[in-house]
């Protein structure tokens, strides 16, 4: 089972969305910036988050994508599974029917790990709303920063040395007698 560029970059897309929507729609293209996601992948993704009800688009100046329901109402579940991101970790693809395998009524040995990881993880993503990554993430960037010296202030303290060519052909040795 793996969860792919494609449900990581909409979840990541939808954190960015949620986080800047108060200011208005927000363009792909920014989201493209902030996030390095490219602009044709983003419209990709958003075509499916449209088509599911999870965005709005906003036409003309002025622009972009809203959140089409209230963030707490939205899961990580629901992103990934918009965007066409299969959650299935059997071999046999939810089917019942895993490759090379006649015994067990068409289902591997394993299967029933497999079916039950599923469940949990299925689970676990529709109880995790966008809401809840989005003030994570505004915890995270409201955090103290840690403190840093100031060199340009130490600099400035500490005197700084002439260097003065001690040469007996110097020109400026010649100055000072």
């Amino acid at each position: 089972m793996r969860l792919t560029t494609k449900g990581r970059f909409a979840v990541t897309a939808m954190i960015d969305l949620a986080l800047r929507q108060e200011q208005g729609p927000v363009t792909l293209a920014g989201i493209s910036q902030r996030q390095h996601i490219s602009l044709s992948y983003l419209e990709q993704l958003f075509g499916k988050l449209r088509r599911h009800e999870i965005v709005e688009s906003v036409r003309g100046p002025g622009g972009g994508y809203n959140l089409a329901r209230r963030a707490e109402d939205v899961t990580v579940a629901d992103i990934i599974i918009a965007v066409d991101e299969p959650l299935d970790a059997t071999q046999c693809g939810g089917k019942g029917a895993c490759e090379g395998t006649k015994q067990h009524d068409g289902h591997c040995m394993t299967h029933e790990l497999w079916s039950t990881l599923n469940q949990k993880m299925v689970e676990y993503l529709d109880s995790v709303s966008l809401k809840d990554l989005v003030d994570k993430q505004r915890a995270r960037e409201g955090a103290a920063p840690a403190v840093l010296r100031d060199r340009r202030t130490e600099a400035a303290a500490v005197e700084p040395v002439r260097a003065v060519p001690l040469g007996p052909n110097s020109i400026f040795n010649m100055a000072g007698s």
